[in-house]
């Protein structure tokens, strides 16, 4: 998330230049979803095999058309959560599933089934207050509580799973080829963007071929939305058009604009459905780029059905459909059934944690701007809040505090001081915050970098050679926070010992850790870097930053 300072300069008249930014009919995944579902293909659950283990019940769901094989995991979770798991049942390698997010191995609780054929089956706790009915063709599944169906899943039928594929060219060198005839045109698969996908100047290259997924969710008698930050708009979510989705994508986005819903510098996949007497959670645990569309049908006072020579009028509740799709990863979803909205905030925590207490002082005012120009500067602002009795708490320095913008230096001209700059702001009991952002700056004397290449702990390019981005020190590597090594290694450098002239009064902002990179495509990093595991960047984009947190 970026704090106040460098990027929020922009006036009001500034329009985002959206030939930088991505809009969704520019998304490869996006383009192939909407085409795909609109062909209705359909999914059929294998539940005459279904088994019910400790920890959850495992079905098959096979897709009619292609006729590979899905395998659903359905857990039941303490505090009233519902966990549904989709993955393809043999891929050719692991697909990415979101680590470290959940604070840790989420309590099981054991499903029964009280029903259940080859046509359905209905599993619930002990308590019997919730249940999943799954309905085997198509495959449906429906959220029951007190006999009311609150939610339902794939009743749309927009289940997406893309199946990893050998790559066509080793399609075509192996021994015993497989029959090609019905690929995708040379021309389709340009426009679908299966194995490249190009934007302005930039080529994603897909070694791994598309891996998006997607499935819908129809939330009853709910018109009422909320969550799914960051975007500049209304609190609560709006209806979505063709091509005007919710995009969780972490962006750099200067001047961005307000009342839309691009991407914004932080992604957080959990949204919230509330009515009188119930509030619904939803959280989408994927690091990867997610869209999310909404559409709410209204409630109609009656319907007329005719029954034979009877007439029946039938009241209709309000529905919210809400359909999620991401570029690649699993379907790792839960259903924080609530009843209250403070059900759903424990139910929430309990999965990845509460939030820390703030520091007292952080509640209090900051003083920030790009940029404080050297000691002297800070002791005049500093003395200026006191001469006109304003009260602060902390003031903050930005890039240019350090020595030629490496992180964990100080400017010695500027700055020669740096600790009895923070004994006079200690002294008025005041705090300082300084800058660090995760990009470095490639040079040779530079000890952190110098430190960071040996050990190996940038990402990669595509090529195995350290990915180079330009940010605010010009070339820079990107440390690799994905690698658990890594992260102890960097937090080691805030001590005290090894960060020279920072005393107890010195707090961090961390910046720029969507990643930006100013000359990368939409002012990120190219999906295809790669991070610890051999993983893609696409897979974890979204939890870099956190990552650096």
């Amino acid at each position: 998330m970026e704090a106040a300072g460098k990027e929020e300069i922009s006036v009001e008249d500034e329009a985002v230049d959206k030939n930088i930014f991505k809009d969704c009919n520019k998304i490869a995944f996006y383009r192939r979803q909407k085409q795909q579902l609109s062909r209705r293909s359909t999914y059929q659950a294998s539940l005459d095999s279904a088994t019910t283990g400790k920890d959850s019940t495992k079905f098959r769901i096979i897709n009619e058309t292609t006729k590979v094989p899905l395998l659903a995991e359905i857990y039941g979770i303490e505090g009233n959560i519902f966990r549904l798991k989709i993955n393809e049942e043999t891929p050719l390698k692991p697909r990415y599933e979101v680590p470290d997010v959940l604070t840790s191995k989420p309590s099981t609780v054991r499903l029964i089934s009280c029903a259940g054929d080859a046509d359905s089956l209905v599993l619930t706790d002990r308590k019997g207050d919730l249940k999943c009915h799954i309905t085997a063709n198509p495959f449906k599944i429906d959220l029951v509580s007190e006999e009311e169906v609150v939610m339902s899943i794939n009743s749309l039928g927009q289940l997406y799973f893309e199946h990893l594929q050998i790559p066509l060219e080793q399609r075509a060198t192996k021994e015993n080829k497989e029959d090609t005839s019905a690929d995708t045109s040379q021309e389709d698969q340009e426009d679908l963007g299966l194995w490249e996908e190009k934007f302005g100047k930039f080529v994603d290259i897909k070694v791994n071929g598309p891996s998006s997924i997607g499935l819908d969710f129809s939330l009853h008698g709910f018109e009422h939305l909320y969550g799914i930050p960051q975007h500049a708009d209304s609190h609560q979510l709006k209806n979505t058009s063709d091509g005007d989705a919710y995009r969780l994508y972490n962006l750099d986005v200067y001047g961005y604009k307000i009342h839309d819903k691009m991407g914004l510098y932080g992604s957080v996949p959990y949204l919230l459905a509330h009515r009188l007497g119930r509030t619904l959670g939803i959280f989408w645990l994927n690091a990867s780029e997610t869209l999310v569309e909404i559409n709410t049908e209204p409630a109609v006072k009656y319907t007329v059905t005719q029954m034979g020579p009877v007439v029946a009028k039938q009241k209709i509740r309000c529905r919210t459909d809400v359909h999620w799709m991401s570029e690649s990863g699993i379907i790792d979803v839960f259903l924080l059934t609530g009843p209250t909205p403070s059900d759903v905030f424990k139910q929430y925590s309990y999965l990845t944690g509460t939030q820390a207490m703030p520091p007292l002082f952080s509640l209090g005012y900051h003083q920030c701007r790009w940029n404080y120009e050297d000691e002297q500067d800070v002791k005049a602002v500093d003395a200026g809040f006191d001469e006109h009795d304003i009260p602060y708490d902390v003031m903050w320095l930005d890039i240019e505090h350090t020595e030629g913008k490496r992180y964990f230096t100080w400017d010695k001209k500027r700055f020669p001081n740096p600790k009895g700059m923070q004994e006079l702001l200690r002294s008025k009991n005041r705090k300082l915050v300084v800058i660090s952002d995760p990009h470095i700056k490639i040079d040779p004397d530079y000890s952190v970098y110098v430190k960071a290449k040996e050990q190996g702990f940038f990402v990669k390019n595509h090529e195995g050679g350290d990915f180079e981005g330009v940010c605010w020190p010009g070339l820079s590597s990107y440390l690799d926070f994905t690698n658990p090594k890594v992260r102890e290694w960097y937090s080691g450098l805030f001590t005290f010992s090894a960060y020279q002239g920072s005393t107890d009064i010195l707090y961090i902002w961390n910046d720029m850790n969507e990643p930006s990179v100013f000359r990368g495509p939409e002012l990120t990093m190219q999906k295809n870097a790669i991070h610890h595991g051999n993983w893609e960047h696409r897979e974890l984009h979204n939890i870099y930053g956190f990552y650096q947190v």
